[in-house]
């Protein structure tokens, strides 16, 4: 595998791949228009920096991941859709799901029960043919893309956790460690809280 070139193919995609990313957000706005407690629908397009980690990874045994990145990697297009409340994850899902072809499919929480962390719905989506045989020849575009559900308060603790945990020259000791998933731990009970309160006012 060349790198230099499967990179320079990458940044010449990146004009098409944002106008099949928002001929995605159009089509996912559409999707959900008239549903309740949506807060916002975006898209993005994996930076250059981003994919080249990511295209280049290692297995344990020295082995490249991917053998041809720009088609394997299939979170090169990613969209979000932010809910007020947790019982909107699955009414996004199921709408989705009716329209879109399902590849893979994950509920991300934290491995251990007495954790908290990053949590979210995650999709990978194929692209539909015609996305792709318009905007991007098929031997050139990737396959699928992924596909997020956040509340609320998933997202904005995901945002500002990013944000200080992932910067290079951050590196957190024990107690700024505990500060975060104390953090996470509220985002989690606020988001229980209202699902209890939906329940109670019959809103769900």
């Amino acid at each position: 595998m060349n790198i230099e070139h499967v990179i320079e193919k990458y940044i010449s995609n990146q004009k098409v791949l944002n106008k099949v990313k928002n001929s995605l957000v159009n089509n996912v706005n559409e999707l959900l228009n008239g549903y309740q407690n949506i807060d916002s629908i975006s898209g993005r397009v994996k930076t250059i920096e981003s994919f080249k980690v990511k295209a280049f990874k290692l297995l344990d045994t020295g082995e490249p991941k991917y053998s041809d990145p720009l088609i394997q990697i299939q979170d090169q297009i990613g969209i979000r859709v932010v809910v007020f409340y947790k019982p909107n994850v699955s009414t996004v899902r199921e709408v989705i799901l009716n329209y879109f072809s399902n590849i893979e499919s994950k509920t991300i929480i934290p491995d251990e029960d007495d954790k908290f962390g990053y949590e979210a719905t995650h999709l990978i989506l194929a692209i539909p043919d015609d996305y792709r045989d318009i905007e991007l020849g098929v031997e050139e575009c990737p396959e699928f893309f992924e596909f997020q559900i956040h509340t609320l308060f998933q997202h904005a603790w995901a945002q500002a956790n990013h944000n200080l945990q992932y910067k290079p020259s951050t590196k957190l000791n024990k107690t700024q460690e505990r500060k975060i998933s104390f953090t996470a731990a509220q985002a989690w009970g606020a988001d229980r809280m209202f699902e209890e309160l939906l329940d109670e006012l019959g809103e769900n």
